[in-house]
């Protein structure tokens, strides 16, 4: 595994804030200042610790969506591919758009014993075009790249998880198209019986299609053979071939790579999809990016908070030194307040980010950005997991104890006598 500097430092980090938390814990537990006063004073200052945890809140908000946009699209790739089939592209190659299976190769490994047969006695094997076309966005707004795949009627048995919704599947050699349904809300002319032009080719499109949010719901189908054509293509960019066992794709993988004849690799189909997810790492890094900016203010926030919260209760510390309270005892329950305030906003955070995301799915609002594997146009949604809600807690808490604690110095280091003198 890589180790980089920032890895480095954000693993001394966490060490320290678990450090300092482990003793937090350790001073409230044996020297502890009742839970209720810390809840009371949260709650009685209402005002301004509304305006803290708002704050907090939109800032683990920020963060949960952007985590469960990039949650999202990785979720798109690894939800594509049927575990019984394997596919094959080029060596060196990172994208099927930039991939070639030369028609020669393909009837050489076709009938290689390590691939499936239909009852017909048939290969069960499709050759695949992917073509990068441009396409206006409806309503005007511009215009994008589109993933236009050739495939073989086999190539639609083989991948079981796309389902006809609208329409009929392509006749070839009509100039005939099927589109993702989730595609065709956000490009013009794709409404069946629809045309659209791409270059000197005019396809009409009769169905749409959904493929259970997987990375085939980005892309349009039309005959694979028919592409070569229209797009002056000799080549196909994959082949995707069905085998009985992990055995035999094993096999099939050693095979085509000791064939010299042939500079291609073969992988399984899911594994393959699995690795194309480095399009969601952009949207992780700026996630991460505007919650460290925003958490900035969440934690200027709290310390504003708390430090009118000390200056306000400065009798009451002064009073529980007399009661014979320590000073760490004093910090920690400051800071336990502090954690508490921004816990409340991390909950609430999470709240308002599953809200969105059950308003997007309610409305079947979906997002699109530029995939860099293939620069084309990817659609997702979000996806909130357990373990991103609980990342967004930790986040405020640690937000809130960063934010708490040179106002809980403070409050500790009150002189007994001052803080009882105070009005």
């Amino acid at each position: 595994m890589d180790i980089n500097a920032s890895t480095i430092i954000f693993g001394l980090f966490a060490l320290t804030i678990g450090g300092y938390a482990l003793w937090l814990l350790y001073s409230v537990v044996t020297s502890p200042i009742p839970a209720l006063y810390n809840f009371k004073s949260v709650f009685i200052r209402w005002r301004a610790t509304a305006a803290t945890v708002l704050g907090i809140a939109l800032v683990v908000t920020v963060f949960v969506l952007m985590q469960a946009m990039a949650a999202g699209l990785e979720r798109s790739s690894q939800n594509t591919g049927d575990p019984r089939n394997v596919m094959i592209v080029r060596k060196g190659s990172t994208a099927e758009s930039s991939s070639q299976v030369s028609r020669e190769h393909l009837k050489i490994l076709q009938y290689w014993p390590e691939i499936e047969r239909d009852a017909q006695g048939h290969p069960i094997v499709s050759a695949d075009l992917a073509i990068i076309i441009n396409l206006p966005r409806r309503e005007g707004a511009g215009e994008a790249n589109v993933t236009m795949r050739g495939v073989t009627p086999m190539g639609i048995e083989l991948r079981p998880q796309v389902k006809l919704v609208n329409g009929r599947w392509f006749t070839p050699g009509k100039r005939e198209a099927v589109v993702s349904a989730k595609m065709a809300k956000r490009f013009a002319n794709t409404d069946p019986g629809q045309k659209f032009k791409t270059g000197p080719t005019e396809l009409t499109v009769v169905g749409w299609f959904e493929a259970s949010d997987s990375a085939f719901d980005s892309e349009m189908w039309m005959d694979a053979d028919e592409a070569r054509s229209a797009f002056d293509r000799e080549s196909y960019s994959s082949v995707l071939a069905r085998v009985g066992s992990t055995d035999a794709a094993a096999a099939l993988a050693k095979r085509i790579d000791l064939e010299k004849r042939m500079p291609l690799r073969a992988e399984m189909e899911t594994e393959y999809y699995a690795k194309q997810t480095k399009t969601a790492l952009p949207i992780k890094i700026l996630g991460e990016f505007l919650a460290i900016a925003m958490s900035v203010g969440a934690v200027f926030a709290a310390m504003n908070t708390m430090y009118a919260s000390v200056g306000s209760r400065t009798r009451e510390i002064g009073t529980l030194r007399v009661l014979g309270f320590r000073r760490r005892t004093i910090l920690a329950s400051f800071n336990l307040e502090g954690a508490i305030l921004a816990g409340l906003g991390g909950v609430l955070g999470c709240g308002m980010a599953l809200l969105a995301q059950w308003l997007c799915v309610a409305f079947g609002v979906r997002f699109g950005t530029l995939s860099f594997n293939t620069f084309s146009e990817v659609i997702f949604q979000f996806r909130i997991t357990p373990m991103l809600m609980a990342q967004g807690v930790i986040f405020a808490v640690i937000v809130g104890i960063l934010g708490s604690f040179f106002p809980a110095i403070r409050a500790a280091r009150l002189p007994v006598i001052a803080a009882l003198k105070s009005l």
